[in-house]
């Protein structure tokens, strides 16, 4: 059972949660979730692992910034590095999924010396999907414009009824239903996302995607990851449908393992035993 902490990290409050004894692994919510995500896959892990879950700046119940500018990648990614270090952990291994899979990335590349390993779970990289767009992958994952369109144009509308938009996104990235997420991890979802505050950082999160995220990733486009990296992708996900996900990444991680679990985007969520086997199976091998 994890117990909810709170650390401050270059003035944002992130709250996190441990379970677990051996090397400390760092596990990453993405869009529109919370670190609850991770909740059914604890139990194998955590018999290995020091495991801490943390709410992404904007998310949960972390702090919410006010600006755009605040919602980068390098700033998520910096608060993570902090609270790591805030525990004890000048090294660790580290997770994420969607959203936190794009943090993830990011610390491998400003921070090498503190990822021990990097699993990234159903992303293509934000600089090759914003690149290459082509209109099939516009409309699969068109909340990325949506969401980034001018404040407070898509609050106003997501805000009116934040369980029917954020819903659909859980089911609208390849093979999913309701059904698929437990009752308990749902309730913690809609809580967070009924917050107007969050509402808003999610969107600066997406803002800041294009405006300043890849950017970040052009100028990085000659840098590797030098760690051993996973990376995981939905079977039946929208972007396993329409590129070939593991080349995305070959030529940005040096040292590079994939593999495919049954279900969609949100894998973890669908396939939760086998998702944890495939994650444990890679980082004890490391």
């Amino acid at each position: 059972m994890t117990t909810e902490h709170h650390v401050t990290t270059d003035n944002q409050v992130i709250a996190y949660g441990g379970t677990g004894t051996g090397p400390p692994l760092l596990l990453l919510h993405g869009f529109p979730q919370t670190r609850a995500m991770w909740r059914p896959l604890l139990p194998a892990l955590s018999r290995s692992f020091t495991v801490i879950t943390a709410d992404l700046r904007g998310y949960g119940d972390s702090s919410k910034p006010a600006t755009m500018q605040e919602l980068s990648f390098r700033n998520m990614a910096r608060d993570m590095v902090s609270l790591m270090a805030a525990l004890g952990h000048a090294e660790f291994h580290v997770a994420g999924h969607d959203r936190g899979a794009r943090t993830a990335h990011r610390m491998a590349l400003d921070h090498p010396e503190t990822v021990q390993s990097l699993t990234v779970m159903d992303i293509v990289p934000t600089e090759h999907l914003l690149t290459h767009m082509t209109t099939g992958i516009a409309k699969a994952y068109y909340h990325w414009f949506f969401l980034a369109q001018p404040e407070p144009f898509p609050e106003m509308l997501i805000g009116s009824d934040p369980d029917i938009y954020f819903e659909r996104c859980l089911l609208g990235f390849g093979k999913a239903s309701l059904d698929d997420f437990e009752p308990d991890l749902l309730a913690a979802y809609r809580a967070a996302w009924r917050d107007p505050q969050c509402i808003r950082a999610m969107c600066h999160d997406y803002r800041a995607a294009i405006e300043i995220d890849w950017e970040h990733d052009r100028d990085d486009l000659h840098r590797t990851v030098a760690c051993p990296a996973f990376v995981l992708y939905g079977k039946d996900g929208a972007m396993a449908q329409m590129l070939d996900l593991p080349a995305t990444w070959a030529d940005r991680l040096d040292s590079m393992q994939h593999a495919a679990i049954d279900g969609g985007h949100f894998f973890p969520d669908q396939s939760p035993t086998a998702t944890a086997e495939a994650l444990h199976r890679f980082l004890v091998s490391q």
